[in-house]
């Protein structure tokens, strides 16, 4: 594993942490981090009310190649929508399904951090 790759993980979970706090004071229950199911990974599961939200979080050092959020594929998208499928079967849920981002920007110079809500909607859900 190079350095690089080592601290880019850092920085990914670091910035998954402070999406988690950011829920949390926003009155969001966790429910799941990383839940993988086949190839896909959820970085959160959260609930409020009778929502399910399932949360990408994108982070970046600079805006300057796009905002973190246009980084979500649509077979990414997909992906999300299978894994969420199977979360919802198996925890036997009944609850509207809800997919968010959390985009965070951060460096020496800035930090910023932007919850968008109904961000996405797999075809499939």
């Amino acid at each position: 594993l190079n350095k690089n790759m080592a601290a880019h993980n850092d920085f990914g979970k670091e910035s998954e942490q402070e999406a988690v706090i950011y829920l949390e004071n926003n009155e969001y229950t966790i429910l799941e981090r990383n839940y993988i199911y086949q190839s896909a990974e959820i970085d959160i599961i959260a609930q409020k009310g009778n929502i399910l939200v399932i949360v990408e979080v994108k982070s970046r050092k600079s805006a300057y190649f796009g905002e973190p959020y246009s980084f979500v594929s649509p077979q990414k998208m997909k992906l999300l929508a299978k894994a969420t499928n199977h979360y919802i079967e198996i925890n036997n849920l009944d609850m509207e399904v809800r997919f968010d981002i959390i985009s965070i920007i951060k460096n020496e110079n800035e930090y910023s951090i932007q919850h968008l809500e109904d961000a996405f909607f797999p075809f499939n859900i």
